[in-house]
């Protein structure tokens, strides 16, 4: 892939320019083939010798100041990009009053074409004319209608064919160049075909003009050397070619970029925001592939912000606050609430190193925060110096929450034991813990101020949790909750009643359970 890519690069840059200036070429050949053959079919049977040696002294003189002035218009018109075009490749730096006035002209260049191409065969109509009619006067009616028809139709053929050879050829070799990190369809003060001209185009060139071409023949002089069948089959086959060759054209020009937007749609669909839309383009297309692309680069940069943002707050918080509205509100919940706290945290810090302080806490925090959000559907809301406070149940108050985190609990216990295992190999302390959980009605939602947010929970069942938590140093047991956790955790957990404890904030004694766990 890197390897085509490179060498594509390396043939614009070579022939990007040859290549555009070479782009009217065939489809002049084409166009004149076709006005010989008609003129040498249609025409000439109706001249006489004399407008017949007229006829052809027009085409000499008129080919030898026509070609020339057209050759000469275009290979200036070419030429001037040549200086930018290298600049560009070279990466020099480029006036930017010159390089617009270069990037117009680059989106102007198929009008340019198509202009040069209909002056030189549309004007063959009055001087071809022009000049029979000086030697005779007046001319057969139907002189005076098949030389417009042979000229109009190969004129549109040439024109037509040149516009989207042009427009071909300088989107692959030239737009990479002018339009590098920028966007084609918003310059200003340029006009581009649109969806529905292309159309309309397509139709004179691939339909409408051999279609009148045969139409004519029923007017045309019968010939002893023409088969009238034969002459009907000729131009059926010229207009299918070039149907079939506008098509191709058109298949580049229109297909090709929806065929980028779906395959780039799919992709983000996927999750994947890396695409590439290819080359600017000046048109609707241009418009429709930018806005597009923008939306894409949105899209990678909110992907960006989501997955900072749960990194400092946690994956669930990140997906609660993301699902809501983040203003000053909430909603009372029934939720499920746990703290956890390392005991003797403070000690630790006097008597050792900073580095394994941290390596220690984020040990802790790594095992614990993996257990609660990904094995047990809670959420860790935030951090508490050597602790944190995690929520379960917000947003499915229906779910088994209090089961929930108590199965979390105990598995945290299960990581810590572990984890001290580890410590203890490496000759550190181990690490103790005392976690406290309640159930009960919370606000839950975006609190503070316009200026700064937290997602959290409040009420007096948080505060109850981290009562319990507080018991779990008088208890001695690490793994506390109430009464209410106990009642709506179901069977699958062993309980052992504690006798009641005063909590401040609540009337009397309040009942407490430890949670039987194995290690």
């Amino acid at each position: 892939m890197a390897i085509g890519v490179k060498n594509s690069a390396t043939a614009r840059k070579r022939y990007g320019l040859l290549l555009t200036a070479l782009a009217p070429v065939v489809p002049q050949i084409l166009g004149s083939a076709f006005n010989i053959w008609y003129n040498t079919t249609v025409i000439q049977p109706l001249l006489s010798p004399a407008l017949k040696q007229r006829f052809f002294e027009t085409i000499i003189i008129y080919n030898v100041i026509a070609y020339p002035i057209g050759i000469v218009l275009w290979l200036r018109r070419i030429l001037s990009f040549r200086g930018l075009f290298h600049g560009l490749r070279a990466g020099t730096v480029i006036d930017p009053d010159s390089l617009l006035t270069a990037r117009r002209r680059l989106i102007h260049l198929p009008w340019f074409a198509a202009a040069i191409c209909g002056v030189a065969w549309f004007l063959c109509i009055p001087v071809f004319i022009g000049a029979l009619l000086q030697v005779q006067n007046p001319l057969d009616p139907r002189l005076l209608m098949h030389l417009p028809v042979s000229f109009c139709v190969s004129g549109f053929i040439a024109v037509t064919h040149s516009f989207f050879l042009v427009e071909l050829a300088s989107y692959w070799g030239l737009f990479p160049a002018f339009f590098r990190g920028e966007r084609a369809d918003l310059i200003p003060g340029v006009f581009t075909l649109s969806l529905r001209g292309r159309g309309i185009v397509w139709a004179v060139s691939a339909s409408i003009c051999p279609i009148a071409s045969l139409l004519l023949i029923m007017f045309a002089p019968r010939s002893p050397t023409i088969n009238a069948e034969w002459f009907a089959v000729f131009v059926g086959v010229v207009g299918i070619a070039f149907g079939i060759f506008t098509a191709l054209m058109m298949s580049w020009l229109v297909a090709k970029p929806i065929d980028r937007l779906r395959a780039a749609a799919d992709a983000v669909s996927r999750g994947k925001f890396d695409v590439d839309l290819g080359v600017a383009r000046a048109d609707e297309f241009g418009r429709l592939l930018g806005e597009f692309h923008n939306m894409v680069r949105e899209l990678r940069d909110k992907e960006k912000l989501r997955q900072t943002f749960g990194l400092h707050i946690g994956k669930r918080a990140a997906e609660q606050i993301l699902a809501h509205d983040p203003g000053l509100s909430g909603v009372e919940e029934e939720i499920t609430v746990m703290f956890v706290d390392m005991r003797s945290w403070t000690a630790r810090t006097s008597v050792s190193a900073p580095s394994e302080v941290v390596e220690v806490m984020n040990d802790f925090f790594r095992v614990t925060v993996q257990v609660v959000e990904e094995k047990h559907r809670g959420m860790v809301n935030k951090y508490l110096g050597d602790g944190f406070m995690a929520i379960f149940g917000v947003g499915d108050s229906r779910s088994n929450h209090a089961g929930d985190a108590v199965a979390a609990g105990r598995e945290i216990l299960s990581a810590v034991k572990e984890l001290n295992d580890d410590l203890a190999a490496r000759g550190r302390a181990p690490i103790q813990i005392g976690i406290g959980i309640h159930s009960g009605p919370a606000i839950v939602g975006s609190i503070g101020s316009p200026q700064r947010l937290e997602f959290t929970a409040i009420g007096n069942t948080v505060n109850i949790a981290s009562r319990m938590q507080g018991l779990t140093k008088t208890t001695g047991k690490p793994l506390l909750v109430t009464a209410a956790v106990r009642d709506r955790s179901g069977d699958s957990f062993g309980f052992e009643e504690l006798p009641p404890q005063e909590v401040r904030g609540i009337d009397g004694r309040l009942s407490i359970f430890a949670v039987q766990y194995e290690i």
